[in-house]
């Protein structure tokens, strides 16, 4: 691995050092936040409910009562209207009278506020007599109780106090704030108790994250973040995780395997001109012998640099980073220019090439690294099919995509081995006598990659077909190909 800018090689990278020296605040940290959202939320909703509960029993009892003040008082209003003084006075006694509960507060008063009926003996001192609605402290028979009084003034100046005895309901409603107050400080614990539970949560998940980035970042690449099997968010996230450290674990192995490879394929033809040129050196007695000594090495230098132009190639497709020219491109030309050169160079070794190309195909690309990767497979094809073999090269429309084969009658590619047929340098074993650097299939794969598409290798019986998976253009969506 790649050592961080400014670290001494070998050592394992470690996050930089905060200038207050490690220390980090309390709130700052995501577990906690996470936590104080959920007891926010939890409080709140705690909240809402008690105001509920509150409106819909000690708030429902009081509307009850004042309604049912309202109802009384309108009937003797209108009785007053109907019978005059007289039946007012006596329609309040027959309620006092009837009125089992106790409960009721009557009273009726002159202009001067002198009594004329009711179960109270004189106007409250603390009242004045504009009121409409208010609480008074009662005493009823040596009795303090609290009352609910509603006011009404009538005509010749009279005023009429009609409420009811709410004593019981202001217990009530103490208990039932008792109750809210106790059902809030349980809620205050079980949000608390939450809170913790969801910070715990996200240090158990975040600290197997963070143990997981320093084993890989120490050098340990089989390490992986831990799925839980609750297929939830967190799961996912591991499951991304550990699936780009793969990634990460196939592309170092790549790079190991490419640097042995290199190690290995070109060693023999660097110490061949090597020694072709020693000999010469030694042994030349001519300038003609001295000639045909450096063109044959400078040829096997000419292959090594070859093979180092197809792993920047390669390199460079891969990194997408000629993605921004691409434009809609009609494949169908380019196939039968293909068509037509390869034609000619299949006559002159006894093969047979034939091309079963569509008037259009059009595809969002880049022309030249199709073309590329075409011609590697017509290579490859006309490399391993026997003299008299028959090459095939066709298109065709599949499904929002244009498939591009290259088939073949020569030996084919082994089940086991089609995996790795794409890997830099491998070569099967059928591939070991014919020259070649194992480079042409892995720069086909990344063209294909890079347009959004797929190499397969199938079996032709005999032989193989490559098919080059493409999305097709669309003209009124544009590029289909995935960044």
């Amino acid at each position: 691995m790649t050592d961080a800018p400014g670290e001494r090689p070998g050592e394992a990278w470690r996050p930089a050092p905060r200038p207050d020296g490690g220390a980090s605040s309390f709130f700052s940290q995501a577990g906690v936040r996470f936590g104080m959202i959920y007891a926010c939320l939890f409080g709140a909703s705690s909240l809402a409910l008690a105001a509920f509960l509150w409106w819909s029993t000690a708030g429902l009892l009081d509307r009850q009562n004042e309604a049912a003040i309202q109802v009384d008082t309108q009937g003797l209003v209108d009785r007053l209207a109907e019978g005059g003084l007289p039946a007012l006075i006596d329609t309040i006694e027959q309620r006092i009278a009837g009125n089992i509960d106790d409960d009721s507060v009557y009273l009726l008063v002159d202009s001067g506020l002198k009594r004329l009926a009711g179960n109270l003996d004189r106007w409250p001192t603390s009242v004045p007599a504009d009121f409409e609605w208010t609480d008074l402290r009662i005493d009823r028979g040596g009795l303090k109780a609290l009352a609910r009084v509603h006011h009404e003034e009538l005509a010749g100046g009279m005023h009429l106090l009609v409420g009811r005895d709410v004593e019981s309901r202001v217990q009530l409603r103490g208990i039932v704030a008792d109750a809210m107050l106790w059902a809030a400080v349980i809620a205050v614990l079980l949000g608390t108790v939450g809170a913790m539970a969801v910070r715990g949560l996200f240090r158990a998940t975040l600290a197997d994250i963070s143990a997981t980035a320093a084993a890989v970042s120490a050098g340990d690449l089989g390490r992986r973040v831990k799925v839980t099997g609750h297929s939830d968010e967190f799961d996912v996230l591991a499951e991304t995780i550990n699936d780009m450290l793969d990634r990460i674990a196939r592309l170092m192995d790549g790079v190991r395997q490419v640097s042995n490879a290199i190690a290995h394929d070109l060693r023999t033809p660097i110490t061949r001109a090597r020694m072709r040129l020693e000999d010469a050196a030694t042994t030349a007695r001519s300038e003609a012998d001295l000639r045909q000594a450096i063109e044959r090495a400078q040829s096997d230098l000419d292959g090594i640099v070859a093979v180092f132009q197809a792993l920047l190639r390669i390199a460079e497709i891969e990194a997408g980073s000629r993605r921004s020219a691409f434009t809609q491109v009609d494949v169908a030309p380019l196939l039968s220019d293909l068509a037509e050169l390869y034609e000619a160079a299949a006559e002159e070794t006894g093969q047979t090439l034939v091309a079963r190309i569509p008037p259009h195909a059009m595809v969002f690309g880049d022309r030249d690294m199709i073309q590329q990767a075409i011609a590697n497979l017509l290579d490859n094809a006309m490399k391993f099919s026997p003299p008299q073999g028959v090459i095939r090269l066709s298109a065709q429309a599949a499904a929002g995509a244009i498939e591009i084969v290259v088939a073949d009658d020569g030996p084919g590619i082994p089940q086991q081995d089609r995996e790795r047929a794409t890997e830099r340098f491998f070569r099967g074993e059928s591939a070991r006598s014919t020259p070649g650097s194992g480079l042409g299939l892995a720069l086909v794969q990344a063209v294909a990659m890079l347009h959004g598409g797929v190499l397969r290798l199938e079996d032709n019986a005999p032989g193989l077909k490559a098919v080059v998976h493409l999305p097709a253009a669309d003209p009124a969506t544009g590029p289909q190909v995935p960044e």
